[in-house]
């Protein structure tokens, strides 16, 4: 069974940092590709990030330069920096392998607000 759990979101003022971890089990992490998706209150998910197995990494343009997004494939882990945080950051964020979103977790709310 495939489970996805995320961690490390809050409040945070604007400007500030979070990491945001996201513990998998259930398939071959190592090899998949790891992705990050957000939703904000009242809109549709959002792809943010991807991570592939050889750690070629992808972010939409919006998140470019304030986001990274890495993997520690012995603790079957991948992880999302944010840096400068904004407002419109303010999301639940969820992990998943390759884009299968119907396999995301709880997810983990970031609230960016001062």
């Amino acid at each position: 069974e495939v489970q996805l759990v995320e961690s490390g979101g809050g409040l945070v003022q604007p400007g500030g940092s979070l990491r945001l971890p996201c513990s998998a089990s259930g398939f071959t992490f190592s090899s998949s590709v790891m992705s990050w998706a957000r939703q904000a209150p009242g809109k549709g998910l959002e792809w943010v990030s991807s991570i592939y197995s050889d750690g070629v990494t992808y972010y939409a343009d919006f998140v470019k330069g304030r986001f990274t997004i890495s993997r520690d494939n012995p603790k079957n882990t991948v992880y999302l920096q944010m840096n400068n945080l904004k407002p419109e950051d303010t999301a639940v964020y969820y992990c998943a392998p390759g884009r299968s979103w119907g396999l995301r977790g709880q997810g983990t709310q970031v609230t960016v607000s001062s």
